[in-house]
């Protein structure tokens, strides 16, 4: 290899990329889905008492994802200092899957807030930790010219992975224990099997941080980098805000019976996703080619603010498809151009993955963030147009927080 230090130049094939695509379906799969339909199936409440769920749920999802935003930096720090001749990933992406296929089943057996909140804990650390390790590929492996592509795979699996999840669960019938084993079972066999296959070269003394000199953390005193996590933070708690509480607003803010509830809800991610895809796709595309990632991804905040716009102007099932084909629009491209940016930006090639997942920790900190904010803003306003309307404000912010953050010129 040869190009600027830290930055692979031979471009990763197509197998290469499938792996690197299935395990992010995987991951997104087993996570999104019962943030999306089982964890507000467990923790409703009777309808005279339903925002209590909708707290509940906002805490549960508030935990655990703290619990992942200090697993995921620390997991990825530790890879980073693997000794020479160690990999430094798989270990690490094994042992992420491993433990969030044990807890899945712990939580889908738990009763009550507390039990489930202490099994997805354990679901939130072990995706934390298997992300890191995953999204360090990106930066470990390929060049700047295939970023894009793979930004893109993360985006567009986050949204087939809520389709996958969501649509097995409703499709196939399955209640909430079904539910909590399939997924189980989807993490063990795709995770385990791409952490494999995935290539991990063993590290080396020149790949191993060195800290004589130089501040711990010291990515986050680069200005852009900081720049670009504020925004991608911000972002993200607006997309939380937007997409976390569906199904409660499906219940209990048009009124639907659970059934209808839970078939609209699939409805509303099969268009979500189709958006994300395209979206992620394209625009992971044209990064690539034209490297114009931060004009992109302010773009797509736009994008993301109108949709909670246009819930807030006119609440009804039709519009809100509407919003939900825009927040694919703009999620799949601030997440897809958002990532590679990120990548661009890295201030240090002996820290990818401590500082992607640092970056990921923001995404991870926004959704955690967004359904416990969300759960506030129902119990201040008694319904959901408070929620929509923080969501595309927090969107627009988070679009001029990333406006702050300067490109740089990387070599191809």
């Amino acid at each position: 290899m040869s190009g600027a230090p830290g930055i692979a130049t031979r471009r990763a094939g197509l197998r290469w990329m499938s792996l690197f695509t299935l395990a992010w379906l995987a991951i997104w799969t087993v996570q999104l889905t019962p943030v999306q339909l089982l964890l507000p199936l467990q923790l409703d409440t009777p309808e005279d008492d339903w925002i209590r769920g909708v707290v509940s749920s906002g805490i549960v999802l508030g935990v655990g994802g703290l619990a992942g935003v200090v697993a995921g930096p620390l997991a990825g720090a530790i890879s980073d200092r693997a000794r020479a001749g160690a990999h430094r990933r798989r270990p690490w992406a094994l042992g992420g899957v491993a433990l969030t296929a044990a807890c899945l089943v712990l939580t889908g057996f738990a009763e009550g807030p507390w039990a489930v909140g202490a099994g997805w804990v354990g679901v939130s650390i072990g995706v934390a930790v298997s992300s890191a390790a995953f999204t360090a590929l990106i930066a470990d492996q390929l060049p700047t010219t295939q970023r894009g592509a793979a930004s893109a795979a993360v985006g567009s699996s986050q949204a087939v992975g809520i389709v996958l999840g969501v649509g097995l669960v409703v499709l196939l019938g399955l209640g909430i224990v079904a539910g909590y084993l399939l997924l189980a079972g989807i993490i063990a066999v795709v995770g385990i099997a791409a952490a494999l296959l995935l290539p991990d070269p063993p590290s080396t003394e020149a790949l191993r941080p060195q800290r004589i000199g130089r501040p711990r953390l010291a990515s986050l005193r680069d200005r852009d980098f900081a720049w670009m996590l504020s925004g991608r933070l911000v972002t993200n708690i607006g997309n939380a805000l937007g997409t976390a509480l569906l199904l409660f607003f499906l219940l209990h803010g048009l009124g639907q019976e659970s059934t209808t509830a839970q078939d609209n809800l699939l409805l509303l991610i099969v268009v979500y996703t189709v958006f994300v895809v395209i979206a992620s796709v394209i625009t992971g595309i044209i990064s690539d080619r034209t490297g114009e990632r931060r004009r992109l991804a302010v773009a797509a905040t736009v994008v993301q603010a109108a949709s909670g716009v246009v819930i807030v102007a006119l609440p009804t099932f039709e519009m809100t498809m509407i919003a939900a084909a825009l927040m694919g629009v703009g999620y799949g491209t601030f997440s897809t151009v958002g990532l590679a940016f990120a990548a661009d930006l890295l201030p240090d090639e002996q820290d990818h993955a401590r500082d992607l997942g640092i970056v990921n920790v923001t995404a991870a900190l926004g959704q955690l963030i967004g359904p416990v904010l969300g759960a506030g803003l129902v119990a201040l306003a008694g319904g959901f147009w408070l929620v929509f309307l923080a969501a595309a404000v927090l969107s627009l912010v988070g679009g001029a927080l990333t406006a702050a953050a300067r490109p740089r010129a990387l070599s191809a």
